[in-house]
């Protein structure tokens, strides 16, 4: 089965004022430096569901991965502001047992659609 949720953090539209702020900055030249920053911080983290498993995947050189069974997740989270819900980008949180989530990821675009995957793959 192929993927059907593979998505890295959005940077505009998670924080559109510090990206304007970034781009307002870039004649002062330390605007490039947090656009290339904040660009490869977002392309370094990637969450997918891939079959049966939700993975979390960071990291540019070193890469720190999260497999997740789908079977096993017991709650998926979303917090949005007001401007998330706008721009459609949210934190998802995973939990399987316990209080702490397993997975957490920022930023991430469509997380409804992150959800509605995760039920239709528990049914």
């Amino acid at each position: 089965m192929t993927s059907q949720y593979a998505e890295h953090p959005a940077m505009f539209r998670n924080n559109p004022l510090g990206f304007i702020l970034a781009v307002i900055l870039v004649p002062a030249a330390i605007g490039i430096l947090i656009l290339m920053f904040w660009y490869l911080k977002c392309k370094s983290t990637k969450l997918e569901i891939n079959g049966n498993e939700v993975i979390l995947e960071k990291g540019l050189l070193s890469k720190e991965r999260t497999e997740l069974s789908v079977s096993g997740i017991r709650t998926v989270k979303i917090n949005q502001s007001f401007f998330n819900r706008l721009f459609k980008v949210g934190t998802v949180s995973i939990f399987t047992a316990g209080d702490n989530p397993e997975i957490q990821a920022a930023g991430m675009p469509r997380p409804e659609v992150f959800r509605e995957l995760v039920k239709a793959a528990q049914a």
